[in-house]
């Protein structure tokens, strides 16, 4: 049995609409990447769920990964002549339609290459366990992240059941997140999670982002109602679990709207333009605007109101010392992607140029 999407399920809006608009002439239908394995990629269609590959042409045009499709993604592919399902030949992806935000990381290792771990989302669930893996530091590089995105970011505090000092806990990342809304909860009780259901809405779409064994594939189960996800027990002796999630999927909502699920990230270096700091660290930015020399430096001149909050207590070093450690990294990337931009640029015209003297020699 095939089963057909209606797109505005999947998020589909007059925006999207308006930018396919030149494509419809052409006999292509819009779709959405569901899962990717490899160099296919599931996509939802009216037609059912149909395997596509991206097209000769696009991947010659490819200079990076970035410009291939990611879950989320909305893309141009072939009108089928008939309905294509599961198992079927696959489609042609033709195209990208613009995306509106996309949370990304650097790949591991010492390049500078981009990581897309999903696209046009609406809102980040930044799910963190309240156990021995609790960590503020890794919530302020999370936050960075998702603030960089362009998606509104919410913080799930899971396993309330196995803390006993739940308030406390709040009450630091309160002081990390200033104005985030946080949904403590326990998948095991039921605690907290219908609030996280009233948060979606129809039509919005909601990536779970967050380290292995912070709870993520049981929350996915509970917010779908049924089993979709293996789940694992963490180990005792860390609190930390296994990749229970393999790869990155995209699921419809019982109540409306969409769900991006995500594997459990141990490395999460940053990526972007660092824009997504002065979100994360909006307290530290504030401070350093009312210094006495707007180059303020923060490190012994006078007038300085961040050593003064540092000071008098309403900064705290480590959260300061984070901000830095951030800052110093998002530099580097900025830095380094800037350079790659502009010998990818470089190959670019390499290869336009190529293209002309074959097209002229092919015409002479």
């Amino acid at each position: 049995m095939i089963c057909k999407f209606d797109l505005k399920d999947l998020g589909w809006n007059d925006c999207l609409q308006e930018e396919f608009q030149p494509y419809l002439a052409n006999g292509f239908q819009a779709g959405r990447v569901l899962a990717e394995f490899r160099n296919r990629f599931k996509v939802g269609t009216p037609f059912g769920e149909i395997w596509a590959t991206v097209s000769g042409k696009m991947r010659y045009a490819a200079m990076e990964r970035s410009d291939f499709p990611a879950v989320g993604d909305w893309v141009i592919l072939e009108s089928p002549e008939r309905p294509t399902s599961l198992g079927s030949d696959e489609a042609m992806i033709q195209g990208i339609l613009p995306r509106k935000s996309k949370f990304s990381r650097k790949v591991a290792g010492k390049t500078t290459d981009e990581q897309i771990i999903a696209t046009n989302i609406d809102k980040v669930f930044l799910v963190n366990a309240l156990n021995m893996d609790f960590n503020v530091r890794r919530i302020e590089r999370y936050l960075t992240l998702a603030w960089e995105s362009g998606a509104t970011p919410a913080l799930v505090l899971s396993k309330t059941d196995l803390c006993d000092d739940v308030q406390n806990k709040i009450n630091q990342v309160q002081v990390t997140a200033p104005g985030v809304t946080i949904f403590p909860i326990s998948c095991l009780t039921g605690d907290g999670i219908e609030a996280i259901t009233a948060y979606v809405r129809p039509g919005e779409t909601i990536a779970l982002l967050g380290s292995s064994g912070a709870g993520k594939s049981t929350l996915v189960n509970h917010l779908l109602g049924q089993k979709i996800q293996a789940t694992h027990e963490v180990r005792e002796n860390d609190s930390r679990g296994r990749h229970t999630t393999t790869s990155r999927e995209l699921f419809l909502l019982p109540q409306g709207g969409v769900l991006i699920d995500t594997p459990g990230m141990r490395e999460l270096q940053l990526y972007g333009t660092g824009e997504g700091l002065s979100e994360a660290f909006e307290d530290i930015y504030g401070y350093a605007e009312c210094c006495r020399f707007s180059d303020c430096q923060h490190e012994g001149e006078p007038g300085c109101a961040v050593e003064q909050a540092i000071t008098d207590g309403s900064l705290s070093q480590e959260r300061y010392s984070s901000f830095k450690k951030l800052q110093r990294e998002s530099q580097y990337i900025v830095r380094k992607t800037n350079l790659h931009e502009r010998l990818e640029e470089k190959k670019k015209w390499k290869k336009i140029n190529q293209q002309f003297k074959e097209h002229y020699r092919n015409k002479n």
